[in-house]
């Protein structure tokens, strides 16, 4: 069936790149703008041979930008069918149809066709598509504009405009059924819970009346214990639910702080991911929800003792890098300009909760090592993390389970309960907590050894939270008033001063290795560094601890084991080590990249003014997300394989972000942050480049040779990369598999219109085109 459309001729003018939300709702899109006049029967597109293709070139008026009207149910039957050939509801570099589709042209009420070609305009179109149904669309006049719009420009808009919103959440009642959600509680109990914190007892109330209220909720409420012992944990972890956060009056009732998750499975106020969140939002002049983001852990501290590792019953536990100070001062920055007193007076108050954290949570016992006087990730806790999936633990149990003759299942049961005891299981679970309360969950650094470990991140992050406090004391709160912690001792500059210097002289002792210009994790126990290569390391230079001396070496003799034509691995290969069946990849080593440590270091590099470095750095890890953003129906992953450069990880929990219908809704929430803040990172010259997805290596070339970095690792690694490739489309024979972008696009910064050209040949003769 298709219809021939009538447009009326006065409209309101409408930005090509509006936000979803405004360019379905007005303009052409409005309601009652578009009438049909007419329909009648044609002939399908798969009833027949599809037309031979012609040139756009040969056909397209290119004086005006081309709007298409398009039926929007009947549309995108026609394209999943022709173009989503494997049935993930995604047009990708994958599917081996035509890349070729006619739409009709506004101008001409339908009647002119026009080619829309290759895998990124395709896969657009479905996506606007989608969009407009969200809007209640039948019918819409679609900007080509929004088709071939520039990659770089139109992830960074999704990001700002629809990413962070799916992300936002709040508890309260219209926001609890979202948030409750939960695909880790394996319980057979599903319906939504949530516990309130001892002396909550407005909180309490109200959502208690809540759960009288909306009786189809389900709702149970349950009160927290003034006291949260390790004991009571592991009692209720087969009752699993979300912790109540901050709330505010709003007239005569209550409304949740919002704040953002990270999206997935991941569907809770999680620790350090918060923390890069805020600096995306930051980015994005999202100020406010990023206050919130800040309330939200002042309660945390507040009501848990701890900012958790998120807020679920079974995290309660366990905390994450701390990173609370230098959140507090990259929203009071943006605050302080607008309302400088009301800033100072929420300055004064959000410290005082992280120099509670500080002192209650790193720096005593157990995380504080008595005797290095440096903090480790060591929480408390019993049993098996519950949060795990169900059989995540199977390999480690089953040797145990068999000693006693009993199934898996019955023995974790019976350790759980504590009717077995058995002190190497216990220490394996202290070591798998404190692995999680890390962050890196899971890695070879840390296997069997976490809770011994003075890490470096962390020992730099603690640096960081006494250089800030001594700073904001110094200069900002230097008045009358100054500045009194969580027990009404006023503090001094001076001595949060001499805490950094001490934990500075501790780290260069135990953690420095000079003759290997790289520093290391220490083992508290066996008394040693461990021999592990993170890529963490650098985040000395991040808090500032490191020398110019020190952080010339670790860039001149350490940078090059960690980057690679994505960006920075996790780990080296060499500190991984060998991998088998019976030895797996784990996510936070090679050759895994993760967004967390990206933004760390550029902004390290930055730190020592090395602008060079972290620009470099930056344009790495952007066209790994462009690139795969452009070939993959806009998929904007958790994590990445930064050597082969692929989201599609063979890997523990493998890759949330990646299964969605039709349009990517989340993101990721760092991924989403480290995009927006690469941008800021990059000059003009590589965001031209990004645009048009130039190779790294590529576009670097002769300022690696000029540093002597390209040597034959490099052309190692663009060897291997062209392996992957071939790999990846079955050694040529995948037809229609790769996007190839030219810089004359019009994507890419050019004015000229755009054309796409889309390798519908067998691949063997132009490999070399894969990333260019």
């Amino acid at each position: 069936m298709q219809s021939t459309i009538h447009v009326a001729a006065d409209y309101e003018q409408v930005d090509a790149h509006a936000p979803s939300s405004t360019y379905y709702t007005t303009g052409l899109n409005a309601g009652g703008v578009i009438g049909r006049l007419k329909t009648y029967t044609g002939q399908r597109i798969n009833d027949s041979p599809i037309p031979p293709r012609k040139r756009r070139a040969s056909h397209d008026d290119k004086s005006k930008a081309q709007k298409f009207l398009i039926d929007v149910q009947e549309t995108q039957r026609i394209l999943m069918e022709q173009e989503d050939t494997d049935g993930d509801y995604q047009i990708t570099v994958n599917d081996l149809g035509p890349k070729s589709f006619s739409v009709g042209t506004a101008d001409s009420g339908g009647y002119r066709k026009i080619d829309i070609r290759g895998t990124y305009m395709l896969s657009n179109l479905l996506q606007e598509l989608a969009l407009a149904k969200d809007y209640g669309r039948k019918h819409i006049v679609l900007d080509e504009a929004r088709l071939n719009e520039n990659p770089v420009d139109r992830l960074s808009r999704m990001i700002r405009h629809n990413f962070w919103q799916g992300l936002t959440r709040r508890i309260d009642a219209d926001g609890l059924e979202l948030i409750c959600a939960d695909t880790k509680n394996r319980s057979a109990n599903h319906n939504p819970r949530i516990y309130i914190p001892h002396g909550e007892d407005a909180v309490f109330e109200y959502y208690k009346h809540v759960a009288e209220t909306r009786k189809h909720l389900k709702l149970d409420v349950q009160l927290l214990p003034e006291n949260i012992t390790p004991e009571y944990v592991k009692s209720i972890n087969d009752r699993p639910g979300i912790l109540a956060l901050a709330m505010r009056e709003k007239g005569n009732t209550l409304e949740g702080v919002p704040f953002v998750v990270p999206g997935g499975r991941f569907n809770e106020m999680y620790g350090w991911d918060s923390y890069f969140e805020t600096l995306g939002l930051l980015t994005d002049d999202r100020v406010d929800l990023a206050h919130d983001m800040v309330d939200n852990f002042v309660y945390q501290i507040k009501h848990y003792g701890k900012i958790l590792n998120a807020n679920r019953s079974y995290y309660l536990s366990r905390s994450q890098p701390p990173f609370l100070t230098d959140m507090i001062l990259r929203v009071y920055e943006r605050e302080s300009v607008s309302n400088p007193k009301d800033s100072k007076t929420w300055l004064r108050q959000v410290l005082k909760a992280a120099i509670k954290e500080y002192h209650t949570v790193w720096m005593a016992s157990p995380r504080l090592d008595p005797k290095t006087q440096l903090s480790r990730f060591r929480p408390d806790g019993m049993g098996i993390p519950p949060e795990t999936e169900a059989s995540h633990f199977d390999h480690v149990i089953e040797p145990y389970a068999k000693k006693l003759g009993l199934p898996v299942v019955d023995y974790m049961n019976q350790y759980n309960n504590g009717d077995i005891k058995e002190p190497e299981l216990d220490e394996y679970f202290l070591h798998d907590r404190a692995v999680r309360e890390s962050g890196h969950d899971t890695t070879y650094r840390f296997e069997k050894v976490c809770a011994n470990l003075a890490t470096v991140d962390l020992n730099s992050l603690l640096y960081k939270y006494e250089v800030d406090i001594a700073h904001i004391i110094r200069t900002i709160l230097n008045d009358d008033e100054g500045l009194v912690d969580y027990q009404g001792i006023k503090q001094c500059a001076n001595d949060w001063e001499e805490r950094a210097r001490l934990r500075q002289e501790r780290i260069d002792t135990y953690l420095w290795n000079e003759e290997k210009s790289l520093y290391y994790d220490y083992d508290t126990v066996k008394e040693e560094q461990t021999k592990y290569e993170t890529v963490t390391a650098f985040w000395t230079m991040w808090a500032g601890c490191a020398s110019k001396e020190q952080a010339t070496k670790m860039t001149q003799n350490s940078l090059q084991k960690f980057e690679v034509l994505g960006g920075l691995v996790s780990g080296t290969e060499d500190s991984r080590g060998v991998i088998t069946l019976d030895r797996p990849n784990r996510q936070w080593d090679f050759p895994y990249g993760w967004a967390p440590h990206q933004i760390m270091a550029w902004q390290a590099f930055k730190n020592y003014e090395m602008q060079d470095v972290a620009s470099r750095l930056a344009y790495r890890w952007l066209y790994t997300i462009t690139k795969s953003f452009v070939d993959f129906n806009g998929v904007v992953p958790e994590k990445y394989d930064v050597v082969g450069l692929t989201h599609k990880v063979q890997v523990e929990y493998g890759n949330v972000g990646t299964d969605f219908k039709f349009v990517p809704r989340e993101g990721f929430g760092w991924m989403n942050a480290s995009y927006q803040i690469g941008l800021m990172i990059i000059n003009t010259q590589m965001r031209r480049a990004l645009g048009t997805c130039t190779s790294p290596d590529l576009f670097f070339e002769r300022a690696l040779k000029r540093q002597n970095m390209f040597n034959e690792t490099q052309l190692r690694r663009r060897k291997s990369s062209e392996a992957a490739a071939k790999k990846f489309t079955r050694n040529g024979s995948a037809t229609a598999a790769v996007t190839r972008i030219g810089a004359e696009s019009g994507i890419g910064g050019s004015n000229t219109p755009m054309t796409y050209v889309e390798l519908t040949e067998p691949l063997s003769d132009t490999l070399n085109d894969l990333t260019i």
